[in-house]
């Protein structure tokens, strides 16, 4: 669902795909009708608007009342009427049941699987569905129309998928507990029972309302009131005989009352922890009451189609718009949302805190601030600090008044993801140096303690999450996450993510691949192959040789998994960026690797990174091994803080503030030391004095 373009007050599911606009039923006319559209065999607009033109004066009467149909989703019987043409996805929609469509609805992804049960439909032939699931009934529901009434099933994969993602929610609480006491959201629902007025107590409404919000404890010498409440004031306090209950959220400077609806029972009050990455992102869905998380959920950031890194996403802003790119990344989250929500049979109404944390380019972009200026010299965002919002100013799925708040972040190139991140390590309130790292694709980097902090940027590119390599991929079902190559056959013995079929390689695995074949001497120190390329371990697809890290018959594909020479350098390019920025960093305080008493490694690897195996790439530096540290997804751990406490939000703020930026795009320094780093594991094996790599 979207707004009109040309009524914006108005909801409406039809999309030009073309012109990724939304039109009402009254704007249904195709924009570029004479010229060729890929999309127009399947676009609703163009199908309305034909046979508007063939329609008689009969037919003209009965379209402003379209014939309906009835839809039932199983297993829960839900029921929708929905016009005649509309999609299976639209009926889901309007009858709030959550079907996974992460392509929203262009019907790329393949996701949004259905099991027609009773009638049937329209469903446009897809490649995205097996002949086995054609053949028991699966449709796309995006590319499904209904012609009749109709039954269809949500699949068990997907129920199962719904059971997991709460599961994973209960995970997420154990490992979350303790870290906020005081619960504290940014919108809170006060009830009150004010005393009705006489001719002896006759101040005006507003001000009994006050008196009543002051008894509460609320703060109301720095409270605002709207147009809007204002209007609605009388008639909602008199309605429940004076028992009433008030929305107000809580801004840097001031409060606002932002609701006041009649009669004073308690209602259920979620919130969100949003974590938007340039490449994946993580929603937990969280009771603000308790602070238990009820879901959890991840997925690929759609944007991901306009470029790997963020240089891209702007260069792509700046061709096709910032609302497109909005857009999209809007898309994944609130599907992400209603992932969580179906998890945890919630409602979006019932969401009022949202908090959003993301690099400086990921939150204007989201936000569709214009983010250009971010890539041009002197590198300045339009906003670092942003003030609260609310949810339906932005276009998240949740309650439209829900106070929204974006993690500030020191610089173009370090967000708040890593504010956020540090807010959860807490290493900025202790006295012990630590190095901070965010592996992912802009490769963060912070130096510190509580007396001062410095931090970086060094461009890693989105190889270890899978970016650029060729059966590179998330840490999900399937992929290779561990690997160990055996001395005389030279096979691979690997483990993937829940023991599956292998699918690719994630972060984790390509570096105990890339460690395992230089100390076995399949590569050499410039990542070269050292075998010959009849060995029985090496294939060659069109001019390119590759190890096989995993034979067709393994794998789920049914095809040879490969590692080859054009992988490796995308990975020691992003390792070179990452240990070139360690050095470069330290170099500016006067600091050596000797001196750094904790390093924090936070980003996409999962669980199962293996710091033998990073040391020996070059990745991290070659260190007593008992000072590493993992900390999992601390930029969503620190969204959850700071979701529950405002005490965590000034934090935010304050940490921001301290900060010291280096920039690393026009250091000399910092290319001399890239340079050195595209080696394995570099080319002073001084520093790496517990690696041994073997001679050719």
């Amino acid at each position: 669902m979207g707004k009109c373009v040309n009524h914006p007050e108005r909801e409406t599911s039809y999309l030009c795909m073309k012109h990724q606009v939304y039109l009402c039923e009254d704007c249904l006319k195709c924009r570029d009708p004479k010229i060729y559209c890929k999309f127009r065999s399947s676009c609703p607009i163009w199908f309305m608007e034909k046979r508007q033109k063939n329609w008689d004066s009969e037919d003209k009467t009965a379209a402003v009342h379209p014939q309906r149909h009835t839809v039932v989703f199983l297993p829960d019987e839900t029921a929708v009427d929905v016009a005649a043409g509309a999609t299976l996805l639209d009926a889901a929609q309007a009858a709030d049941v959550f079907v996974n469509a992460s392509c929203n609805g262009k019907g790329s992804c393949g996701k949004c699987k259905l099991v027609v049960k009773s009638g049937s439909v329209d469903a446009t032939p897809t490649a995205l569905l097996t002949d086995g699931e054609t053949e028991k009934g699966y449709v796309l529901a995006c590319q499904s129309r209904v012609t009749e009434d109709v039954t269809v099933a949500v699949p068990r994969e997907a129920v199962e998928r719904k059971l997991q993602v709460a599961g994973m929610g209960e995970a997420v609480s154990a490992k979350l507990e303790g870290l906020v006491g005081r619960i504290d959201p940014m919108l809170t629902e006060i009830p009150l029972t004010l005393t009705p007025p006489t001719l002896d107590d006759s101040v005006s409404d507003l001000d009994r309302l006050n008196r009543g919000l002051k008894q509460s404890g609320c703060d109301v010498d720095r409270l605002n009131v709207g147009i809007r409440v204002l209007r609605q004031l009388a008639d909602a306090v008199r309605k429940e005989d004076w028992n009433v209950t008030v929305s107000i959220i809580q801004r840097k400077c001031a409060n606002e009352i932002l609701d006041i609806r009649p009669g004073n029972g308690e209602s259920r009050s979620l919130g969100i922890a949003v974590d938007v990455g340039t490449t994946s992102i993580v929603v937990y869905l969280v009771d603000m009451a308790t602070g238990k998380v009820l879901a959890a959920t991840s997925g690929h950031n759609r944007q991901a189609a306009c470029g790997d890194d963020v240089i891209n996403r702007i260069v792509c802003a700046e061709k096709d718009g910032v609302k497109k790119l909005s857009r999209m990344v809007l898309a994944t989250i609130n599907n992400l949302v209603g992932e969580a929500l179906a998890g945890a049979d919630a409602e979006a109404r019932e969401i009022k805190n949202v908090v959003i944390s993301g690099n400086t380019t990921m939150a204007h972009l989201l936000l569709g601030i214009e983010p250009r200026y971010i890539r041009r010299e002197p590198y300045i965002p339009t906003v670092s600090d942003f003030p609260v919002l609310k949810a339906g100013e932005i276009g998240i799925r949740a309650n439209p008044m829900a106070a929204v708040f974006v993690m500030p972040g020191p610089a173009s190139y370090v967000g708040g993801d890593i504010v956020s991140g540090v807010l959860y390590a807490g290493f900025h309130r202790e006295e012990p140096v630590t190095l901070y790292i965010d592996v992912g694709t802009n490769g963060e980097i912070v130096l510190g303690n509580r007396d001062w902090l410095m931090t970086a940027a060094c461009s890693a590119g989105p190889a270890f999450e899978g970016g650029g390599v060729r059966w590179g991929m998330r840490a999900e079902d399937g992929a290779i996450e561990e690997v160990s190559i055996d001395s005389s056959s030279l096979a691979p013995t690997f483990r993937t993510v829940s023991n599956a079929a292998p699918r690719g390689i994630c972060g984790s695995g390509m570096i105990d691949l890339i460690s395992e074949m230089l100390l076995k001497g399949i590569i050499d120190a410039g990542g070269k192959f050292a075998l010959p390329e009849d060995h029985p371990r090496m294939k060659t697809v069109g001019d390119e040789k590759g190890y096989v890290a995993a034979a067709a018959e393994e794998t789920e594909m049914g095809e040879d998994i490969l590692f080859t020479e054009t992988d490796i350098h995308s990975l020691v390019l992003s390792k070179g960026a990452i240990y070139a920025g360690f050095t470069v960093l330290m170099d500016e305080v006067g600091l050596d690797f000797s001196m750094i008493e904790r390093v924090y490694i936070t980003g996409g690897f999962g669980q199962h990174l293996d710091i033998d195996k990073a040391v020996t790439i070059g990745l991290l530096p070659d260190i007593d091994r008992s000072r590493f540290a993992y900390l999992g997804n601390s930029s969503a751990a620190g969204a959850y803080m700071a979701l529950l406490s405002d005490d965590i939000r000034r934090e935010a703020r304050e940490l921001s503030n301290r900060m010291t930026y280096i920039d690393f795009s026009s250091n000399s320094r910092f290319m001399d030391a890239f340079t050195s780093a595209l080696f394995l594991p570099h080319t002073d094996l001084g520093q790496f004095p517990s690696v041994t790599v073997p001679r050719a």
